[in-house]
């Protein structure tokens, strides 16, 4: 049998009273404006995730996922006095560097669980807007956390203001919300207090030379606002990655 071992591999604090996450967890309706991006298969992505295959233990407000190649995650929450402690903890193998294997999907977990914790926090009941762009760099570049101009957001202390012009063709301004290995985050005043979600994907993960994904979520913006966010950050985009597969 093979000796296998828990990691933390992500933990945030939720300003929301656990029955409240967990509901976020369990509804469908509401993981629409939480989970992943705005697409025609995310209800049956959510289904198949998160009802098909995880089971839900709600009594000690705990959802397993099944294994993958040994390998298996499950979240956690428990009541804190500033509201709910989440965590992902990861199941597996004790001997080997499997980690760095499953980096994109950690960083996943990092993304979708603080956009949660952003609706819950920030817009609760609210209906979100989504913009989503990937690719890869076809030769060496720069990733898009550095292509944007947002490397001062490494590290950086969440709920402090923070402010970028980018070369996309706006400025933004807000708070940053949250980083990681991979990932930055801040709110954005002129999308309806929205969140963007900046991450890279170093080789070769996205291929020889890296690549990454922007994550825009905006809030009750216009038609026409939210088509000329869509078509600058796209036309920018477009000219430095391409679509895995192009």
């Amino acid at each position: 049998m093979i000796e296998k071992q828990d990691r933390v591999i992500v933990e945030m604090t939720i300003a929301a009273p656990i029955e409240t996450v967990w509901a976020a967890m369990r509804d469908p309706e509401q993981m629409l404006n939480w989970f992943g991006w705005d697409a025609d298969t995310l209800r049956d992505e959510i289904k198949y995730i998160f009802i098909d295959h995880a089971e839900a233990d709600e009594a000690t407000k705990v959802i397993s996922f099944g294994e993958y190649e040994g390998v298996a995650d499950r979240v956690e929450l428990r009541t804190t006095p500033e509201g709910t402690v989440l965590r992902v903890v990861r199941s597996g193998p004790v001997a080997g560097d499997w980690s760095a294997f499953y980096e994109d999907i950690w960083e996943g977990w990092i993304t979708f669980f603080q956009q949660m914790r952003f609706l819950l926090e920030r817009h609760p009941g609210a209906q979100r807007r989504t913009l989503f762009l990937s690719g890869k760099l076809e030769t060496p570049g720069a990733l898009p956390v550095a292509a944007l101009g947002l490397e001062m957001l490494w590290g950086a202390e969440g709920g402090s203001e923070a402010s970028f012009e980018l070369p996309v063709g706006e400025t933004v301004a807000g708070t940053i919300w949250h980083n990681s290995d991979r990932q930055v985050a801040m709110s954005v005043d002129g999308w309806g207090d929205g969140l963007m979600v900046i991450t890279d994907q170093p080789a070769p993960n996205a291929g020889p030379n890296g690549g990454g994904t922007a994550l825009l979520t905006t809030f009750g913006l216009s038609d026409a606002a939210f088509a000329a966010l869509e078509q600058r950050w796209t036309a920018w985009w477009r000219e430095r990655f391409v679509k895995a597969g192009d």
